[in-house]
């Protein structure tokens, strides 16, 4: 439960009571869009224990070693990168900025929720953990068996949790639009999820790719929207009945969408959504 009190503007939980002047209108409106978006966020930050990426110019965490082998399009995967630009990768960095069209002509194989020219350095934070906390795997677990109805006694075991937090872009300034998601990886050590939790999505640069960049040498899948200007609207999207949030078993040949819903997944291996150069206003 939390409580934001600015001008004449309460809001409280999930229940949300709004006495906006035509003064404060627009930071009213800001005030309720983020108490309603970071309900879908799983707990992240340094209270969390989370770790940080280095704060520059298309930059990286360090190779991170996983405590499982990850499963991606029936691949193992030992190590992993959280790059600035929106991208996680296996085995290699992405540095790059600008988001290409799938199928890649390379070998990467990653997951981008919001593939942009993100500068934590200029503006924002990049968490990142590997977590077996109680709490997290519970939620983890509940969240799967809600979504994926033939899974009704799934049980994580591990988490990874990646957060993209108010982050802005190359050539921006301390005020200018922000960008909070995240890409949540979920296992039992026999089946793997995706999961992308958009909050606060304002902004893109270039051909963003957001939503489910999924890719590999010979896999790939586009959530609705990528390489568009509807990109800065994917908050408002879903494939699980929660606006901002998306979930996908990505383990096998094929991404199996939550609740039975199908999207035109290509056989060729990346997740990623893009978007034209636009900032939007709330």
């Amino acid at each position: 439960m939390y409580q934001v009190t600015v001008g004449q503007t309460i809001v409280t939980g999930l229940q949300l009571v709004a006495l906006c002047s035509d003064d404060n209108a627009l930071q009213c409106r800001t005030l309720l869009f983020l108490a309603l978006s970071q309900d879908i966020l799983y707990p992240f930050g340094p209270t969390h224990r989370d770790l940080e990426t280095p704060k520059m110019d298309d930059g990286s965490s360090p190779e991170i070693s996983l405590l499982i082998p990850f499963v991606f399009f029936t691949i193992p995967y030992r190590t992993i990168y959280v790059n600035n630009n929106g991208v996680i990768s296996f085995n290699v960095q992405v540095s790059q900025f600008t988001p290409e069209a799938f199928p890649l002509s390379d070998s990467r194989s990653f997951i981008a929720p919001l593939w942009a020219d993100v500068h934590n350095g200029i503006r924002g934070d990049v968490y990142y953990r590997e977590t077996t906390e109680p709490d997290i795997l519970d939620r983890a677990s509940q969240d799967v068996r809600k979504y994926f109805k033939n899974m009704p006694t799934f049980t994580a075991t591990w988490v990874f949790i990646s957060t993209w937090h108010q982050v802005t872009f190359y050539g921006g300034s301390q005020t200018t639009p922000v960008n909070t998601f995240q890409c949540i990886l979920i296992s039992d050590g026999a089946a793997f999820f995706a999961m992308f939790n958009y909050g606060e999505i304002t902004w893109s640069t270039g051909t963003a790719s957001g939503g489910d960049p999924l890719t590999d040498v010979s896999h790939f899948f586009n959530l609705p929207g990528s390489r568009s200007n509807d990109v800065v609207n994917i908050e408002q999207t879903t494939n699980v009945n929660q606006p901002g949030r998306w979930l996908f078993r990505i383990d096998s040949e094929q991404i199996d969408p939550a609740n039975g819903c199908s999207y035109n997944g290509k056989s060729n291996a990346v997740m990623h959504t893009t978007v034209q150069s636009l900032s939007k206003a709330l």
